[in-house]
């Protein structure tokens, strides 16, 4: 479907239509980003890609959008990161290094055997949140000892590395290690992602991917209000029907993204 609407504006050489296109796909796939807390790429970047855009360049681009999606997913629910800001610096200081590295060797790396990983990774994700009932509906306050607070950071950063090579499901990951490890609901993990993976974690991400090729600046203008705009309605909607809606949302994305991503996987295999 999607690769016939692209193909049917390639017939219109009107910069308006595909605008207008792009602009639909990058609300929508953020309004969902903003209430599930990840997945924008599952129809953002491969809209970008099927426009013809090169896949490099695609990447810098969704990348420096969705930035565009925390900064109004944060705008709308800054107030949720309350006392979580020792948590925002380990998932900055840890998870950056990742992301540079990531997006430094993306050209090395073979895309479908990442894709598979995190394909398998998003359904699992999914499954394990619909079968356990309470997960992100309630908040606590954990204190980690040692051993717990290590493998949080070796985790933000493996994160990041897919986040800096991939992109797509990775603030999905974010958000499932937060509710896991500190007893976040879901609204306060999200919050956090927006915040960390959403600003910071895609800005280094898509300077780096840029200096591969040039960013394509009129459809760049058109992702930023698409993905702003959606990122702020999806957290007014996220928080005018809190963690219930949002816990739907997320296993419904989490579902979306991995089967996508395994068909891009099956595919290169092919």
């Amino acid at each position: 479907m999607l690769y016939l609407l692209t193909t049917l504006l390639g017939n219109f050489d009107h910069s308006l239509f595909k605008s207008i296109f792009i602009f639909l796909i990058s609300f929508f796939s953020n309004t969902f980003s903003a209430i599930s807390g990840g997945g924008a790429g599952l129809l953002q970047l491969p809209a970008l890609i099927l426009s013809g855009v090169p896949y490099y360049q695609a990447l810098a681009s969704h990348k420096l959008a969705t930035v565009a999606l925390g900064i109004g997913g944060s705008l709308r629910n800054y107030k949720s990161l309350g006392n979580d800001i020792s948590v925002a610096w380990q998932v900055l200081i840890f998870g950056l290094p990742g992301v540079i590295f990531g997006a430094s060797v993306v050209e090395y790396l073979s895309e479908k055997y990442l894709y598979l990983i995190l394909g398998i990774i998003s359904i699992l994700l999914a499954f394990y949140s619909f079968l356990k009932p309470d997960l992100g509906l309630s908040s606590g306050k954990k204190k980690l000892n040692f051993v717990h607070k290590i493998r949080f950071l070796i985790f933000i950063f493996l994160i990041g590395i897919l986040n800096g090579s991939i992109s797509s499901g990775t603030g999905l990951l974010v958000t499932i290690l937060l509710i896991k490890t500190f007893e976040m609901d879901f609204l306060r993990a999200i919050s956090m992602t927006f915040f960390t993976v959403g600003i910071f974690w895609n800005f280094v991400g898509a300077v780096f991917l840029a200096r591969i090729g040039s960013v394509p600046f009129n459809l760049l203008i058109v992702l930023i209000i698409g993905s702003f705009t959606g990122g702020f309605f999806g957290a007014h909607l996220s928080k005018l029907n809190g963690n219930i809606l949002i816990k739907k949302t997320f296993i419904t994305v989490c579902i979306l993204v991995g089967t996508s991503l395994l068909i891009k996987s099956i595919k290169s295999f092919l």
